[in-house]
């Protein structure tokens, strides 16, 4: 090995060294095995798209999966038609009013709201769920469509290996403060404010 290969070689070793004895004892200190609780925030694209790509991962080991969508248009979204071609064995609910900006009628909002949350409810006593998606949630607070502490309470006394995500902007500190890790995804550039429309299997 010729000695300038091993000026280069010798500090990236040390470095990797390094960084590997840091990410062992990170996983080690890592100990607990129980469910996790994710909200997916902020005002960048893809907190949906995370929690689907969550949804894959967990079928990929024959988990029992339950989706529960707020504040979604009355079309079939991709996932939704994947979803119930193609996985009978998840649960899938959506809101399906129209966005709130389209019904413009805060008492049928509120209602189908309050349906929607049943269902997820109903799923989040269930042990026989591993993942629950509750997508869009944060915008059911911010509107106050759903009381808050209930949907605390309900997701704090949830089965102990039962993992839920929450997405959607916002959220609030209750549900911050609930959430195991919290992602806020920043809007850096969007193709659909530079006049780009919204494509299957991309946005829908």
């Amino acid at each position: 090995m010729s000695k300038q290969k091993q000026k280069i070689d010798n500090p990236h070793k040390r470095k990797m060294e390094k960084l590997k004895k840091n990410i062992d004892a990170s996983i080690n200190a890592a100990n607990r095995q129980r469910g996790i609780g994710i909200l997916l925030t902020g005002n960048g694209k893809g907190k949906s798209t995370s929690a689907f790509g969550m949804v894959i991962r967990s079928l990929g080991y024959n988990h029992k999966v339950g989706i529960v969508q707020f504040i979604k248009g009355q079309q079939l979204s991709g996932e939704e038609i994947y979803i119930r071609d193609k996985c009978p064995s998840v649960t899938f609910h959506q809101m399906s009013t129209g966005f709130t900006w389209e019904t413009q009628d805060r008492s049928i909002d509120i209602a189908a709201a309050e349906k929607s949350w049943s269902k997820a409810e109903k799923m989040l006593k269930d042990d026989n769920y591993d993942l629950i998606v509750l997508d869009e949630l944060t915008y059911m607070l911010s509107f106050k469509y759903l009381d808050e502490d209930k949907i605390i309470h309900a997701l704090k006394h949830r089965p102990i290996h039962q993992s839920v995500v929450v997405t959607g902007r916002g959220g609030g500190t209750a549900l911050k403060s609930w959430a195991d890790t919290v992602s806020e995804i920043k809007a850096t550039k969007h193709a659909y404010n530079q006049g780009i429309m919204a494509r299957k299997g991309v946005d829908l």
